[in-house]
């Protein structure tokens, strides 16, 4: 067993399921993200909308309580139907280092490969790590080969302090 092998049977240890969100887990959606001190943070409402208008192209874990832990949002682009846009993934800080946020893309992307998925997208800033990794390792694992470029530049964004948005597009996968 390979490491990521081990990380990801760990991980599937720490929660009882994954399924899609529903609109009473947006608030802990909202907090995961907002605690990760990594992602842009959108309002409560937009992650109470997410959970509602995409549910089908997003999950959650749980713990054994039922309150999400971690999460991965995500949407098909419409002039694109075969590729899925990853908007966030983020796990709750007791359950990060295990694993999980590759659980949840995996398992996302299985979910989704009857619709005829063979692509990932997913924008990372330059100073975040954690997601490159993740989506490097996603990629390798999907024998799929990773093309980047800046889809936004950092001076597009009103705060003016932006980094610029890397364009991860991650193809072809495999289920």
């Amino acid at each position: 067993m390979t490491a990521a092998q081990a990380d990801v049977a760990r991980a599937r240890n720490e929660f009882l399921e994954v399924d899609a969100p529903r609109v009473e887990d947006g608030a802990a959606i909202w907090r995961i993200a907002r605690d990760s001190k990594v992602l842009d943070l959108n309002s409560s409402y937009s992650y109470l909308l997410w959970c509602r208008d995409f549910a089908g192209t997003s999950l959650v874990a749980r713990r054994a309580d039922g309150e999400p832990i971690a999460f991965v949002t995500g949407y098909i682009r419409p002039e694109r139907p075969g590729t899925l846009v990853v908007w966030q993934v983020a796990v709750d800080d007791a359950h990060r280092g295990r694993g999980l946020a590759g659980v949840l893309l995996d398992a996302l992307t299985t979910r989704l490969a009857g619709r005829g998925i063979h692509t990932v997208e997913t924008t990372i800033t330059p100073d975040n790590t954690a997601s490159e990794r993740l989506f490097t390792s996603y990629a390798e694992r999907r024998g799929a080969s990773v093309e980047r470029e800046v889809l936004f530049d950092g001076g597009l964004f009103p705060e003016g302090t932006h980094l610029p948005e890397v364009l991860y597009r991650i193809s072809p996968i495999a289920a």
